[in-house]
């Protein structure tokens, strides 16, 4: 199995694009899905689900992608409830009693799904004698 690079390995650009606005935008979507339809809104959810897990795949190990994770989560749950803000529009699912805790609940969920993708990763590489180089951080020690 072919592995993507490592996210560390990418141009800044692309971090920014992969970890930042994707999550974001995403994000967005569902919550202009949760106003429409709530099969919708899951559906896109499943798609962030995945998209965590790949995410993952571009670390050396769960901690490096569980790391990328709450802040993909974290930045999904925030575009989620601001697009849902925007839209003004009547919640097909609940989003809780108090809806900004939703943020903090994809997190979570985002740094779980990241952790797993990573672990993934570390395993795939393990198995076929792959172990990529040291952060740059610990490679001059």
């Amino acid at each position: 199995m072919h592995l993507p690079p490592l996210f560390r390995d990418r141009p800044r650009s692309v971090q920014v694009i992969l970890g930042g606005v994707i999550p974001l935008a995403l994000g967005g979507v569902a919550g202009i899905m949760v106003g429409i339809s709530a099969g919708a809104y899951w559906a896109v959810g499943a798609v962030g689900a995945v998209g965590g897990v790949l995410a993952g795949l571009e670390h050396r190990d769960g901690w490096g992608g569980a790391d990328r994770g709450v802040v993909g989560g974290g930045l999904y749950g925030i575009g989620l409830l601001a697009a849902h803000g925007i839209a003004g529009t009547d919640a097909k699912v609940s989003l809780g009693s108090f809806p900004p805790l939703l943020a903090v609940v994809t997190a979570i969920i985002g740094m779980l799904l990241g952790a797993l993708g990573g672990r993934i990763a570390r395993v795939l590489r393990e198995r076929a004698g792959e172990e990529p180089p040291p952060p740059p951080e610990l490679a001059s020690h």
